[in-house]
């Protein structure tokens, strides 16, 4: 009988995750596995199961991945790795190996101390209760079986091959940043092969991040594509995570295009193909993005932020598209469905050639926006969720009687009107609230801004914005 305790903060909502030598060990990697595969053939009633592994280009990445391994073939699975690359790699070899499940190890866009793993079980995310279950599971106790197998497996050329399936003739230059993250080596494959003009910034894989921090949605990060594109005359800047399943992009002028509205740029060329489809948003999401759908003629929803999530909901309502403020895309029109950023960029290139309008073109078409970033309040993991419970319930017993506000509580709480709304939100990735707001002019902004100050006051938080 084998067992194993968990730390219980890197158990999370999305996936697993920890600071290595703190709170994450080779120890934990190995009872991942080996309690991953005895779940799969739970939840599958398979004797044999085939699981692909993949893991970034951080330090502890190998460590990690040898010892997932082990604890996979020692649960009884077979096991088939894929090496370092991208975490959509992982999500495409998962889907053409036919495989009943896969893990790829990855940090996403933590500091370099970070590192978890984002698991699929039939090509479904593993999460939320599914996460907790391996965790009583392990707890618990399991069986090993030492029946399990594994071979490496080169998917990388596969994998670039599908990308440029969907690439049109480009005139130009863009500048590309993958931060010295894993999508390195696969943005340099892709744009080998992509006509125009292509500058790549940041392109060795070091899981130290030299340069920069591996979030591209980070104001700082995007300065070094503004800097970049601005010295060429580049059309946009296309910028990526540590593993390369969020895309950040800037345009001609500098401006960053946050990802719903990057989401509703997709979504007008879809919606001019396929008219009255439904386009999903996060509730962190702006009226101003969904709004451009509704007039594309299409029908707009909002879900939880985070990647499983949107994803789950997706294949519910089957939606084709569906984005984030985070700069999580997810594409099913013509492809898997998934947050691949590599795609998504291939298709944000190619939407502005079919429909002749280039990002900035868009981005100057839009009506002023009265937004405030996505902020986030430190708060500790210890009470964050308490914290939004109260919150939830002040809403509801005082915002709700207004008829003129909607409080929607379907991830955190939005408080919406005709002249904007607020989101707080507990992040399930930061020891953090999230917080965001938009009105239909200044003075509205300002006025719901000041709603926010007074709810998080109530809960003892000081937000100091701007």
């Amino acid at each position: 009988m084998y067992q194993h305790q968990f730390h219980p903060t890197i158990l999370r909502a999305y996936d697993i995750r920890g600071i290595i030598g703190k709170t994450l060990f080779a120890e934990d990697a190995y009872a991942i596995g080996a309690g991953f595969a005895q779940i799969i053939k739970q939840k599958l009633g398979k004797d044999h199961v085939k699981i692909a592994v993949g893991y970034d280009g951080r330090t502890s990445s190998p460590m990690l991945a040898e010892a997932l391994v082990s604890g996979l073939v020692d649960g009884g699975a077979e096991v088939i790795s894929i090496g370092m690359g991208p975490t959509p790699m992982l999500y495409f070899a998962d889907i053409t190996l036919d495989c009943d499940g896969a893990i790829q190890i990855t940090g996403s866009h933590n500091p370099k101390d970070y590192n978890g793993f984002k698991m699929v079980a039939g090509h479904k995310s593993f999460f939320a209760g599914d996460i907790q279950t391996l965790g009583a599971m392990m707890a618990k106790g399991i069986a090993l079986s030492s029946k399990g197998s594994h071979v490496e497996h080169e998917i990388f050329d596969d994998y670039i091959a599908r990308l440029l399936d969907d690439a049109v003739e480009l005139d130009g230059q863009f500048v590309w940043d993958t931060g010295n993250g894993a999508a390195g080596p696969s943005v340099r494959a892709l744009i080998s092969k992509l006509s125009g003009q292509h500058e790549l910034l940041f392109e060795e894989v070091d899981g130290t991040f030299p340069n920069h921090h591996p979030d591209p949605v980070d104001p700082h990060t995007l300065a070094f594509l503004q800097e970049a594109c601005d010295k060429i005359g580049a059309i946009c800047g296309l910028g990526f995570d540590g593993d390369g399943d969020r895309l950040g992009v800037i345009d001609a002028k500098g401006r960053p295009v946050p990802g719903d509205i990057l989401t509703a740029f997709l979504g007008v060329e879809f919606l001019a193909r396929c008219p009255g489809e439904t386009i999903l948003f996060d509730v962190k999401s702006s009226q101003t993005a969904m709004q451009i759908i509704t007039q594309a003629g299409g029908n707009t929803q909002l879900w939880k932020t985070g990647h499983s999530h949107m994803k789950t909901k997706m294949a519910e309502i089957n939606c084709q598209l569906a984005g984030e403020m985070s700069g999580h895309i997810f594409i099913k029109d013509g492809y898997f469905g998934y947050d691949d950023a590599l795609y998504v960029a291939v298709r944000v290139l190619r939407a502005m050639v079919q429909t002749k309008q280039s990002i900035t073109q868009f981005m100057d078409s839009l009506p002023p926006s009265f937004t405030s970033p996505e902020c986030r309040v430190p708060c500790d993991d210890e009470i964050k969720f308490d914290v939004m419970k109260h919150l939830a319930d002040d809403a509801e017993t005082n915002i709700g009687k207004d008829p003129n506000r909607q409080v929607i509580t379907i991830d955190g709480i939005r408080v919406q009107d005709e002249t904007g709304w607020w989101l707080i939100r507990a992040s399930n990735t930061e020891a953090c609230l999230v917080v965001r707001a938009e009105g239909v002019d200044e003075a509205s902004l300002q006025a719901q801004i000041a709603d926010v100050k007074q709810a998080l006051a109530e809960q003892n938080i000081t937000w100091d914005y701007p």
